[in-house]
């Protein structure tokens, strides 16, 4: 009887540890999806960053222009 016993709590263990290595699996990947996505939202940032800076600088010269521009007019 007892080795019944444990035989049915084995199984049981074995299941339960089986559904925890899957869990932790699924886990594993969405760390893996989720830095891999993080990884891509930084260099996304760092572009839109730039292009903002080109922007505000093209923005900067296109006010002195027609600064100058305003000041020539009679």
């Amino acid at each position: 009887m007892t080795l019944l016993i444990f035989l049915n709590y084995y199984a049981s263990m074995d299941a339960d540890l089986k559904a925890l290595e899957q869990k932790l699996s699924q886990l594993i990947s969405l760390c893996d999806d989720l830095r891999n996505q993080n990884a891509q939202l930084r260099l996304d940032l760092n572009a839109t960053q730039s292009d903002s800076a080109l922007l505000k600088a093209n923005m900067d010269q296109a006010s002195v222009r027609i600064e100058a521009l305003m000041e020539s007019l009679p």
